[in-house]
């Protein structure tokens, strides 16, 4: 072989080394005839290749049940999301098992609150009475997921028990596990932390196994950003703090290495499930989780998510429908085995009907 022939090759080779990572490893000279669009060129064809795909079972419906009301309230940040009453929210549920959507979460809010979030465990309150309602009339048709938190509880908004303008990491994970437990004996299947106080899931898990609640799953809410995109369901959860913000407990949205060890330390604590909150602009959160845990993965694509893309669509700058099934195959793409979206209902619709 010439000289010239011998730098052509080597150039060609260099051209589709990375290939060789990928295992292609011979006939480098039949790459040049590679025409990707034949995988597109058809529905069917894009159908059969497709390396993504949503179902309905890996969708989870948020829900405010709101003590005090008898027919449902729509939230003005949220257009066609609601507040339930512990009665109307058994249609919303009887829907969800229609469209095949397995599991929802669900947020309380109550007709009293005192400064120390004491509604949040008793055993008459509006998220108690409601799981054991949905017990009675759906059996284990549904999974029933419970937001443990104070913010709905308290009268000051905090996610924790306030002394001074501080709070109270200790006393709130006491409190914490006390709801945690309320739910569990009510009937829920998995309790969902979402105070970030250190330690609330160690707290949690072990009045669990105290009070024989050994089966109930904890989905660590594991790396909860302070972020803007929970405006709206402050609105929906009458939850906003009366002072300050939350940035002392909800994590940094650009500390990545912070939220790894958020979900190193719920993995030791003894968390079931890991969550990343919100989904969107965490999509590498997501996809980190999941190449180095063997968890089940969370998101959760929060308010601030479902009212962008509902605020563009009623001022008709993009197809709803077309926005939702991208950004919730976006999540899924990234790692995520259930994802909690406000939206759960109208994608498990589209997707039913394909």
């Amino acid at each position: 072989m010439s000289r010239q022939n011998k730098k052509n090759s080597k150039t060609k080779l260099n051209k589709y080394s990375w290939l060789v990572d990928f295992g292609y490893q011979q006939s480098y000279n039949l790459f040049p005839k590679m025409r990707l669009r034949r995988l597109r060129k058809s529905s069917a064809i894009r159908d059969l290749f497709q390396e993504t795909r949503l179902s309905p079972k890996d969708l989870v419906l948020p829900l405010f049940i709101q003590e005090g009301i008898d027919s449902n309230v729509e939230i003005d940040a949220m257009p066609g999301i609601f507040r339930f009453s512990p009665k109307t929210v058994i249609q919303e549920i009887e829907e969800c098992v229609n469209t095949k959507i397995c599991a929802v979460i669900l947020f309380g809010l109550p007709k009293k609150k005192d400064s120390f979030g004491r509604r949040s465990y008793d055993n008459k309150g509006v998220v108690q009475q409601t799981i054991k309602s949905i017990r009675d009339n759906f059996g284990d048709k549904i999974v029933i997921i419970t937001d443990v938190c104070l913010c709905q509880y308290t009268s000051h908004g905090h996610c924790g028990i306030i002394y001074g303008n501080q709070i109270d990491n200790d006393k709130t994970i006491d409190t914490l596990a006390k709801t945690a437990l309320s739910h569990a004996e009510a009937g829920a299947d998995i309790v969902a932390p979402s105070a970030m106080m250190d330690g609330q899931v160690r707290k949690i898990r072990d009045l669990l196994d105290k009070n024989s609640c050994t089966n109930t799953l904890i989905m660590g809410y594991s790396a909860k950003q302070a972020s803007s995109f929970f405006s709206p369901f402050r609105d929906a959860a009458h939850s906003k703090p009366g002072f300050g913000d939350r940035k002392t407990y909800q994590m940094d949205y650009s500390n990545p290495r912070e939220a790894s060890r958020e979900i190193k330390s719920d993995i030791e604590e003894g968390a079931d499930v890991l969550m990343i909150k919100p989904a969107l602009s965490n999509l590498d959160l997501i996809y980190e989780a999941k190449i180095n845990t063997l968890h089940p993965i969370a998101a959760y694509s929060v308010s601030g998510e479902y009212s962008m893309i509902k605020a563009a669509a009623m001022n008709q700058w993009i197809d709803e429908d077309q926005a939702i099934t991208e950004s919730l195959t976006a999540i899924k793409r990234a790692g995520a085995n259930i994802i909690i979206s406000y939206y759960a209902k109208r994608m498990a619709e589209i997707l039913n009907s394909k």
